[in-house]
């Protein structure tokens, strides 16, 4: 027996509203934390909060991830971060918005991706040097996160809820017994 999905993702033409919802949101928050991250932490001595677990200290990442990219050349950091990130990001929203079989979990989870991934494209398109603004580091002792922001706390989202469609088995077709 196949199991029934919500009324709002069978129907295509939610997609759009359930979609714009977790965009600005997302984004939104992202922008204003960063933008109060520049105004008032730029410059500032890191602030710890929770006897250290919690630091928010201004960073600008010229890569993704941990860094991950920061050393290379300007124009390949362009082409990767910003060039192929707008041409992915697009192609993203379509499979939320026309894709048929997509269930909630899954899109829910590309939407927190998408968001996360415009919201530091934005910062790419919008800095000097093309940096995306992080603010926030966890840790206990010697064991800390690299420095993260709103939109990196979506894009991790989204991929933690991903990974159990990526996992799931598939049932194994019944074989045809007979009579």
């Amino acid at each position: 027996m196949e199991r029934s999905r919500p009324a709002i993702w069978t129907r295509i033409r939610w997609r759009p509203l359930v979609l714009a919802i977790v965009l600005v949101s997302c984004v939104g928050c992202d922008q204003a934390t960063k933008r109060y991250a520049v105004e008032n932490l730029k410059g500032a001595p890191p602030q710890s909060y929770w006897g250290d677990t919690l630091r928010i200290q201004y960073a600008e990442n010229h890569g993704a991830f941990l860094s991950l990219g920061a050393n290379w050349t300007p124009g390949t950091r362009f082409l990767v971060f910003t060039v192929l990130t707008g041409l992915v990001l697009p192609v993203v929203a379509m499979m939320i918005l026309f894709r048929g079989d997509t269930d909630p979990w899954f899109a829910a989870a590309l939407a927190l991706i998408l968001a996360g991934g415009v919201g530091n494209l934005i910062d790419r398109m919008t800095t000097d040097e093309a940096v995306v603004i992080d603010f926030l580091n966890l840790g206990i002792g010697w064991l800390r996160t690299g420095v993260f922001n709103v939109a990196d706390m979506a894009i991790t989202a989204g991929f933690l809820m991903l990974l159990p469609h990526v996992f799931r088995k598939e049932p194994e077709p019944a074989l045809a017994t007979e009579p």
